[in-house]
């Protein structure tokens, strides 16, 4: 494909296109042959936004394919100061944007100056890039052309965990050349507020944003593929890029295969029925294990095998009270840790295992994956028996004893005691799930109603704080400490919108949590801090005094990841951490999938 537009003179030649010292990319199994189209199905226009994350994965470095250890990938190497205050990166040279212009220290200056730094486009400084002791943004210095160099003021020992994860692939999407000509800095005022007002646009930070947005083909990338058909059109179509800088071990520029193909569809229900059907290349997302049967069933006549990577979820279902309820009685409710283990003892999670989840999972409390280091079996199994009798005696002692004439309890403001379970159906079998634990909970005089919605509704609400009970899914829990959410009340808005803004302004607005989860947030600063030395006694402390106080109630995890692969899609794992830390299946390097020509 690209050989051609080369002999045209529409491109350069391979070894021009190419950075002096390209990434090299070992193949699962063979060296792939070029060509074809990779057919996905995404729920949604906006599902196939995993271009820009999960099918590509362009970090300055990247997880390892088991997820044990970081690798250099946009950078060829770096080094980590002995106190681990300063990280620097050193770039390739020679790379290039999809565009053919040089990617170089330059851009990651405009990444920090221009975008981290200014509040427009970044109100509030994420805590990942503030330095762990003092609050304080790190400082990035351009040292040459192809070197770059992270400060803090004090230890940072995690920051290349952070590196390796999904909240800095931003760090090398922001090509200066291209984005200056709609920013303040670089651009006349009247010619970017007339440049606004002709994209429909109050603002030049919105127009920014649309143009940095995965669905502006003019957006140089470094990714293996470039986005050129998008929504409203379908299906969504990206290419192969030219100027793509890593190579297969006898030299050949990945990646194999030329086009990426998302056809929309409406649920995961009709995108299953188009993978039995053989209509899919190769896919886990939205694959979902109720189906496990059907495709074993149908794969010899739709030409695919099931493959099964494990899925780093503690807990499929998740349950996710909200801290900081809008209903004083609520809030009071919510954030008493005995009212929490009351309604953990009250779930029947063997029941739920064998009905919803065919059997696949494992009975649990949320936790940390057994594969996981720190993982410890006593925070699998806190308060993860069904006990009724001990629910009912706690909800009697913190004083719920008054009940309806229907035999549900009241509240302590004699309201009666109703939790509403709100759930959008993307995840897992969650609508059954909450049915069972609604009819589970009137055991222990428990009045449950479920509420299905959108997913964008159930965010908004979310972040609004208008749940009582919300439901997610507990990934994350390979390598948590990277994103502890699950964990540490307040690290994101949803079930804790108040203490999330307390946590990010550093006090300057929000509420004041609890003391334990001030204790948790100083727990984490340090483990950020920490010396590799110092890691595991500070983890340990922190997911048991996680674990003593259950912000959140896991019922079935430690599933496997089913997933659909046709027979001549070739160099797919057929074992991987699948997770969203390690944006899979990027990390099993989808640049050297390829599809075998007969």
């Amino acid at each position: 494909m690209l050989a051609e537009l080369a002999k045209q003179g529409k491109l350069p030649p391979v070894e021009e296109r190419l950075p002096k010292e390209p990434m090299v990319i070992p193949v699962t199994g063979e060296i792939g042959q070029y060509g074809g189209t990779w057919h996905r199905c995404a729920v949604g226009p906006g599902d196939a936004g995993i271009i820009n994350s999960r099918l590509s994965y362009e970090c300055l470095v990247r997880w390892t394919p088991d997820g044990k250890g970081v690798i250099p990938n946009v950078a060829k190497g770096y080094e980590i100061s002995k106190d681990a205050t300063e990280i620097t990166f050193f770039l390739r040279e020679g790379m290039r944007w999809s565009d053919g212009e040089p990617f170089t220290a330059a851009d990651f200056l405009f990444w920090y100056q221009d975008v981290l730094l200014n509040t427009d486009l970044t109100p509030t400084l994420p805590k990942w890039l503030r330095d762990p002791a003092e609050d304080q943004p790190c400082t990035l210095e351009k040292v040459d052309d192809y070197t770059i160099k992270f400060k803090f003021r004090s230890s940072y020992g995690l920051f290349i965990q952070m590196l390796a994860g999904p909240s800095a692939l931003g760090l090398t999407d922001y090509p200066a050349h291209y984005l200056k000509q709609f920013h303040p800095n670089y651009v006349d005022k009247e010619e970017l507020q007339e440049k606004t007002k002709e994209a429909g646009f109050d603002n030049w930070w919105e127009l920014f944003g649309n143009k940095h947005s995965w669905q502006n083909p003019e957006h140089p990338h470094i990714w293996p593929w470039l986005p050129k058909r998008v929504p409203p059109d379908v299906p969504i179509v990206c290419e192969r890029n030219p100027y793509y800088w890593k190579v297969d071990p006898e030299g050949n520029q990945l990646p194999y295969i030329d086009k990426v193909q998302f056809d929309v569809v409406e649920n995961a229900d009709l995108l299953n029925l188009k993978a039995v059907a053989g209509e899919i290349d190769m896919q886990f997302r939205h694959i979902l294990w109720t189906n496990y049967p059907i495709f074993i069933e149908n794969a010899e006549k739709g030409g695919y095998r099931v493959m099964k990577w494990t899925l780093a979820e503690g807990s499929n279902f998740l349950l996710r009270p909200n801290h900081c309820h809008l209903n004083a009685a609520m809030r009071a409710l919510m954030q008493n840790k005995d009212f929490r283990v009351a309604l953990s003892l009250g779930i029947k999670r063997d029941e739920i295992n064998e009905l919803a989840y065919m059997g696949f999972g494992t009975p649990r409390q949320a936790s940390v994956i057994p594969q996981y280091p720190y993982f410890k079996e006593e925070h699998a199994r806190r308060w993860a028996d069904h006990d009724p009798e001990q629910a009912n005696q706690i909800l009697d002692g913190i004083g719920l004893t008054q009940r309806d004439g229907e035999g549900f309890r009241l509240r302590l403001d004699g309201q009666p005691l109703t939790i509403v379970i709100e759930y959008a159906p993307v995840f897992g079998p969650w609508r059954d799930c909450v049915y069972m634990i609604s009819d589970q909970w009137k055991e222990i005089g428990i009045r449950a109603i479920q509420k299905e919605e959108g997913r964008t509704l159930y965010t908004q609400r979310g972040n609004a704080g208008e749940w009582d009970i919300g439901v997610w899914t507990m990934d994350r829990c390979f390598t948590p400490l990277i994103e502890p959410e699950w964990f540490m009340p307040g690290f994101t808005r949803h079930g804790a919108h108040l203490w999330n803004e307390y946590y990010t302004t550093a006090g300057k607005s929000g509420e004041e949590p609890q003391e334990y989860v001030k204790e948790l947030w100083q727990l984490y600063d340090r483990i950020k801090a920490a010396l590799p030395e110092e890691l595991f006694k500070l983890a340990d402390e922190f997911f048991e005094l996680s674990s003593r106080n259950i912000p959140n109630i896991g019922t079935v995890g430690v599933l496997p990841h089913v997933g659909v692969v046709k027979n001549n899609f070739r160099n797919v794992p057929e074992e991987a951490i699948s997770d969203w830390l390690q944006l899979t299946p990027g990390n099993t390097n989808v640049e050297q999938y390829f599809i075998k020509q007969a």
